[in-house]
C-alpha cells in the first residue's frame, strides 16, 4: 500500500511540473456493429456528429479576414448559441497559422460549450496555378503541413477528427483546379488519364491518413470528396481513411446517397457538408420557411441512416451544416464594395432545390443567404448581431425529438 501510495504521489508530482497527463487521453474511434451499421464512439458512448461548417466573417471583409485573431471572439457569442440550439461540433476547414490562436478557438468551444471540432486541411487544393497531385515535392509539402497540424492539435481535448480535402477529387476530373503529370500526359485516351489522376491523388490521400493514425491513433481521418464522384479509385487505393466526409448538395432527399456509399466504398459517412439558402431566387425575397424545410428533410435522412436504425443503410455518423453564418462577400468576393451589401442575386444552378428553380436562367443558389444564422450590421459586443433564422428553431426541435417532427412544409410554415 505504501509503495502505490508513493507511486501516485511521484505521478501527481510529474503531472504537476511537465503539466503533461500521465494517462492517455480518451479514444475516439469509429466501431463496426454486428449488423455491419458503424458508430463513432467519443468516451465509450455512441456520439452524433450535429454541427455546422464555421468561418465568422464579419461584414465588409472577404475570406481573407483573420477571425481568429479578432479581440471580440465571434467564437464565444457562436459557441452559445450553438450549445443552446444543440450543436456539438464545427468543422473548421484549415487551420490559422498561429497555432495559440487556434487552439485558443479550439478550448474555449470545447471547456465551455462542450463543443467539439473536426479540423481539415485544403491538401494544397487551392494553390497556384494548380495543385501538382503527381509532384513528389508537392506531395511532400503537403504532406509535411497536414503532419505538423496534428502534431499541434493532436493533444487539444476538443479535438473530434481531421478532414484531408474537400471537393479535391473534382480536379482529378479536370473540372476544378486540373492538373496533370509526364505519366498522365503519354496517355491518349482522356477517361483512362482521370483513372491515372485517380489512383495518384487517392493513394496520396491513403498515404498522408497512415502516417496520421502512426501519430495520432486516437481521432480518425475522414476523406473529404466531393459527391461520391472518384470513391471506386478510393475503394482500390485509400482504404487506410476511417469515413467519408462528403460535400453533397441534393435538396429535400440525399437520394440512393447512404446505400450507394455502402456498394462502392464502404465506410461510414459523415455529410460534411449541405444545406440550403433562405432566399427565393424567383419571387426574390428571403423564404425562411424554403430552408427550413430542406434542412429538416434532410437531416430526416441523416437520422434515418444511422446505426440501428430500420430500413437505413446505418453507416451514417452525422451531418455537418453548410454554414453557420450569411457570408456577404461571396458574390462579389475581390470587391471590397460589395462585401457590405447582402447580394441577391444568384450564381449557380441546381433543380433539386425546387421551389425557385423558375429564377431568370434558372440560377436559384445564391451563395451569400446559406446561414442558418443571419448576421445584422448592428454591432453587438463588437460583432454583428446574430439573427437565429427559422432552421436554427425547426432543426433545434428537430434533434429533441426526431421521432415526431415531420418534413412538411405547413408545418414549418406554422412555426
Amino acid at each position: 500500500m505504501l509503495k502505490k501510495y508513493y507511486f501516485l504521489t511521484f505521478l501527481l508530482i510529474l503531472t504537476l511540473i511537465t503539466g503533461i497527463s500521465c494517462s492517455p487521453s480518451p479514444k475516439i474511434f469509429i466501431k463496426q456493429l454486428k449488423n455491419k451499421h458503424y458508430q463513432l464512439i467519443v468516451n465509450g458512448k455512441p456520439y452524433i456528429i450535429k454541427g455546422v461548417c464555421y468561418n465568422p466573417i464579419p461584414l465588409g471583409s472577404n475570406h481573407e479576414y483573420d477571425w481568429w485573431s479578432d479581440s471580440n471572439k465571434p467564437w464565444i457569442a457562436d459557441g452559445k448559441l450553438m450549445k443552446e440550439m444543440g450543436i456539438n461540433t464545427i468543422r473548421l476547414y484549415q487551420a490559422h497559422e498561429d497555432a495559440k490562436e487556434v487552439k485558443q478557438v479550439i478550448s474555449d468551444l470545447y471547456k465551455l460549450y462542450g463543443i467539439r471540432t473536426l479540423l481539415g486541411d485544403w491538401l494544397g487544393f487551392w494553390e497556384y496555378p494548380c495543385p501538382f497531385y503527381g509532384d513528389k515535392k508537392f506531395q511532400d509539402k503537403v504532406t509535411r503541413q497536414v503532419l505538423e497540424m496534428v502534431s499541434l492539435y493532436r493533444q487539444e481535448p476538443g479535438i473530434l477528427g481531421w478532414i484531408l480535402g474537400n471537393e479535391n477529387n473534382y480536379s482529378c476530373l479536370g473540372q476544378v483546379n486540373p492538373w496533370s503529370s509526364p505519366e498522365v500526359d503519354l496517355e491518349p485516351n482522356p477517361q483512362k488519364q482521370k483513372a491515372m489522376r485517380a489512383k495518384i491523388y487517392y493513394s496520396f490521400v491513403n498515404e498522408i491518413s497512415k502516417q496520421i493514425h502512426q501519430l495520432d491513433p486516437h481521432h480518425p481521418v475522414g476523406l473529404g470528396n466531393g459527391e461520391l464522384i472518384g470513391l471506386d479509385s478510393a475503394n482500390k487505393f485509400c482504404q487506410d481513411v476511417d469515413f467519408v466526409a462528403c460535400i453533397i448538395y441534393r435538396g429535400k432527399t440525399f437520394g440512393n446517397l447512404f446505400k450507394s456509399l455502402k456498394m462502392t466504398f464502404d465506410k461510414p459517412l459523415l455529410l460534411a457538408e449541405f444545406g440550403a439558402d433562405s432566399y427565393d431566387a424567383y419571387l426574390k425575397k428571403e423564404d425562411q420557411n424554403m430552408q427550413a424545410f430542406f434542412l429538416q428533410s434532410q437531416w430526416n435522412q441523416i437520422y434515418e441512416n444511422l446505426a440501428n436504425h430500420k430500413n437505413g443503410a446505418g453507416n451514417c455518423i452525422g451531418g455537418t451544416v453548410f454554414e453557420w453564418t450569411d457570408e456577404w462577400w461571396k458574390h462579389n468576393f475581390d470587391n471590397p464594395e460589395g462585401w457590405n451589401q447582402h447580394d441577391t442575386e444568384s450564381s449557380w444552378s441546381n433543380g433539386s432545390y425546387y421551389y425557385d428553380i423558375r429564377a431568370a436562367g434558372n440560377k436559384n443558389m445564391n451563395e451569400e443567404w446559406f446561414g442558418i444564422v443571419a448576421l445584422s450590421p448592428q454591432l453587438e459586443n463588437g460583432i454583428n448581431k446574430r439573427l437565429p433564422r427559422k432552421a436554427y428553431y425547426v432543426i433545434r426541435e428537430f434533434w429533441k425529438n426526431p421521432v415526431l417532427i415531420k418534413t412538411q412544409r405547413k408545418k414549418i410554415q406554422q412555426k
